[in-house]
């Protein structure tokens, strides 16, 4: 009773305070609408014309002369509101200050006045919209919470003194962050000041022209050539700035070893040396344990071997259908693996220490621990360089599940050393690498059950494209647990005296028709794809401040560079995508940025990477999914071409899958393609280019494709999007016309008719 009584005492304050909460939120949203309309209405964006500022400049002046402090300070008002409410015209009234008031007295109140302004338009972002946008767009507002948790101020000082974004945007979007409101103020007012007296003195400058033929002042010029490269100017002095402030911190060496220290031999780090090298920069490459990393020795390679060895089998047992009688395959799980094993040794040459010290690297094994920004231990040695490019990629995640530690998992790092297939075997995990190795073990006579905590299989796709790979494993035997939650790893009955894990049970629990259901499944190995997580360890980053981020990747901004200028990460280390071509990608971008960032560095984009999931069907997307441009509210035009209607897959038997394209809608520019099916992959690559290269559907319809072939998807499906856009007006018009030659004959008939008895028409 009491607590109930408790309740509803609490109850009415609550929700009373939320009203009165949202009340005020209304109030000051009414009062900026109020304002703005009235400064729209009243012309006063017209005003803030150069044309006015001269027809006006003698009286404002005249004014000024009469009641300096009213004038000034109405002006200061002026600025302030149009500032706080981010109205348009705060540029143009800097310039027009130096032209009303002159350097001295324009930089002073102008100064004050943005600052405060900014402050303003920071409180009233952050008490209208702070909280519910924290809620909404946590993941949007990330990289900015990371720079001010990180170095705030600086952080801040940075966007002031680089203009990259638009003042008004600066104050809004920290305005819901956690900055402090002095920190905002102060920081402003310095960091604005440099900018402010460019632009002021711009402003001065025009105020004194007399003709145009001052135009061509040399103060004149001056000061628009100080607008142009201010941008520059500022950012390297900032850069010198953190670099002075490095050298003071950490002790910068007189000279160097090198010019480039790349840690880790994988995909990035081999890449990323491959470059350097080739632009005659002194590298050097160390690695900890095997060169080539992950996409070598326990990705890509061995992947692709066992994936295509499961492919025959596959095919074998469907010969029948082609009218060949081959039976069931015998697999010898030995030989295959050795396949494997031997593919391997075929790639390795290619990312060999020989063909590397070839190239013009130094190629040092042993772990590699950075003491400084400049100097990296390896061993008993300290390697000195001016640049550090971090690439030391990542490992299988394993989730804390009760019971694991008692079982040897199998993860795509260890998988390699099997000597006999599994009987029982559970997939924990259907995203990528769960898909593909736990159908190709299926293939290889596995009794295969996968299990996914999302309600379909690879849950970054659109759910038609999953659905159709869901359907190909269920027709090959795998037993799918959708929406299913692992709890644990119990003792089971075992059938086999020689393996350990034999008999395990995992308990998992979803849910279906009645309810939370609970299910034990029995496996003699356990396969977790549940993701993969950076290798940071060793490294000493925790001594040099360099953060990682939520999901354990390096903080490291849109170029690929750390807290410290001269540190850079690429690859799975760096993320987001762990994929070998992306990490190839940002190598790139991580090299050229370190070796030249002083003069331009360049920022990763990231719009048009592919991946590819090499299953049967395969699934390949470029560019955005369905499901992403719902989310990012994006408007879009979907096109579909099914597989069942192209030539060469039906001669194949290999009906199953389609083209999804995503267009803006009424263009046929390309926002994203999804493939599943056979050779999607390939078939990936033709949309791939025409998106980087900026070509439409309408190109790839009047490019001529080889006939029969599964490039001739591409055609098709620019054909079904054209067949959809086609002019209705003009295709009736020419039905007309068509109808029209019908009845009346020939033209020349026509015109034989109307021919007089002159011969003359």
């Amino acid at each position: 009773m009491q607590a109930g009584t408790g309740f509803s005492g609490c109850r009415p304050r609550s929700i009373e305070g939320v009203f009165v909460l949202k009340r005020q939120r209304l109030i000051i949203i009414a009062v900026i609408v109020v304002v703005i309309a009235v400064f729209f209405a009243s012309g006063a964006h017209e005003a803030l014309t150069l044309d006015n500022l001269k027809a006006e400049q003698a009286r404002f002046q005249a004014l000024f002369a009469e009641a300096p402090f009213t004038v000034a300070g109405g002006f200061f008002a002026i600025y302030v509101v149009m500032a706080a409410l981010s109205l348009p015209g705060a540029t143009l009234l800097t310039v027009l200050g130096g032209a009303l008031f002159g350097l001295g007295w324009g930089l002073l109140i102008i100064s004050f006045a943005s600052s405060l302004g900014a402050t303003l338009a920071f409180l009233i972002a952050r008490t209208l919209a702070r909280t519910p946008v924290e809620r909404r767009f946590s993941r949007q507002l990330e990289s900015v919470n990371r720079g001010i948790a990180r170095e705030g101020a600086f952080y801040l000082f940075t966007l002031r003194l680089i203009p990259l974004f638009p003042f008004f945007v600066i104050n809004l979007v920290l305005g819901l962050t956690r900055m402090r409101t002095w920190t905002f103020y102060w920081v402003s007012q310095v960091g604005m000041l440099p900018g402010t007296a460019v632009y002021v003195n711009a402003g001065r400058e025009l105020g004194e022209l007399e003709s145009l033929g001052g135009i061509l002042s040399p103060g004149l010029i001056v000061s628009f050539a100080l607008i142009g490269i201010f941008p520059l100017l500022a950012r390297r002095g900032v850069d010198y700035a953190k670099r002075r402030r490095m050298a003071r911190e950490y002790g910068k060496p007189a000279g160097f070893d090198y010019d480039i220290v790349v840690i880790g031999a994988g995909s990035a780090g081999l890449v990323a040396s491959y470059i350097g090298a080739a632009l005659k920069a002194r590298v050097a490459l160390v690695e900890r344990d095997r060169m080539g990393g992950d996409c070598l020795n326990t990705g890509c390679v061995p992947s692709k071997a066992l994936i295509r060895a499961a492919r025959v089998a596959q095919e074998v047992r469907d010969a029948k259908r082609f009218g060949i009688e081959a039976g069931e395959p015998r697999i010898d799980f030995t030989a295959v693996m050795e396949h494997v094993h031997q593919s391997i040794r075929e790639v390795e040459p290619h990312d060999s220490a020989e063909r590397y010290r070839d190239l013009g690297v130094e190629v040092i094994q042993g772990g590699a621990k950075l003491l400084t920004p400049w100097e990296v231990r390896v061993g008993q040695r300290v390697l000195t360089t001016r640049h550090v490019i971090i690439a030391t990629g990542a490992r299988s995640k394993l989730p804390e599940l009760p019971g694991m530690d008692d079982i040897k998992v199998l993860t795509s790092d260890n998988l390699w050393q099997l000597e006999s297939l599994p009987e029982r075997l559970v997939v924990l995990g259907g995203g990528p690498i769960g898909c593909e190795l736990g159908q190709s073990f299926a293939r290889l006579g596995s009794r295969v059950t996968l299990v996914e905590m999302a309600p379909q299989l690879l849950p970054r796709e659109d759910r038609d494209i999953a659905a159709q790979l869901a359907l190909r494993l269920e027709n090959e035997g795998v037993s799918l647990c959708l929406g299913a939650q692992a709890l644990r790893i119990e003792p089971g009955p075992s059938l086999s005296d020689s393996d350990s894990d034999s008999g395990k049970v995992l308990v998992i629990e979803r849910d279906d028709e009645q309810g939370v259901k609970t299910e034990r499944l029995v496996f003699d190995r356990l396969l977790v794809a549940v993701g993969r997580e950076a290798v940071v360890e060793g490294l000493g980053l925790e001594s040099l401040d360099i953060a990682t981020r939520a999901d354990g990747t390096l903080d490291v901004d849109e170029t690929l560079r750390s807290l410290h200028p001269n540190i850079w990460a690429c690859g799975d280390v760096a993320g987001p995508y762990q994929l070998t071509h992306a990490s190839a990608h940002q190598a790139w971008h991580a090299t050229v940025n370190a070796l030249f960032g002083d003069f331009k560095r360049f920022a990763v984009d990231y719009r048009n990477l592919p991946a590819v999931t090499f299953t049967e069907p395969e699934v390949a997307r470029v560019g955005i999914s369905e499901r992403e441009a719902r989310q990012r509210n994006i408007e879009y035009e979907v096109t579909r071409y099914d597989f069942s209607e192209l030539d060469r897959a039906i001669a194949d038997g290999r009906k199953q899958g389609f083209v999804k394209v995503l267009t803006v809608p009424g263009k046929d520019r390309l926002l994203g393609v999804s493939i599943v099916g056979h050779g999607a992959g390939e078939l990936l690559g033709e949309f791939t280019l025409a998106m980087t290269q900026g070509i439409g559907l309408n190109k790839l319809l009047g490019t001529v494709h080889p006939y029969p072939t599964l490039s001739e998807a591409a055609k098709a499906t620019a054909g079904v999007w054209k067949n959809a856009h086609k002019p209705e007006r003009v295709l009736g018009w020419l039905a007309r016309y068509f109808a029209w030659r019908r009845r009346s004959g020939p033209l020349e008939d026509i015109r034989e008719s109307l021919r007089g008895h002159d011969g003359r028409v």
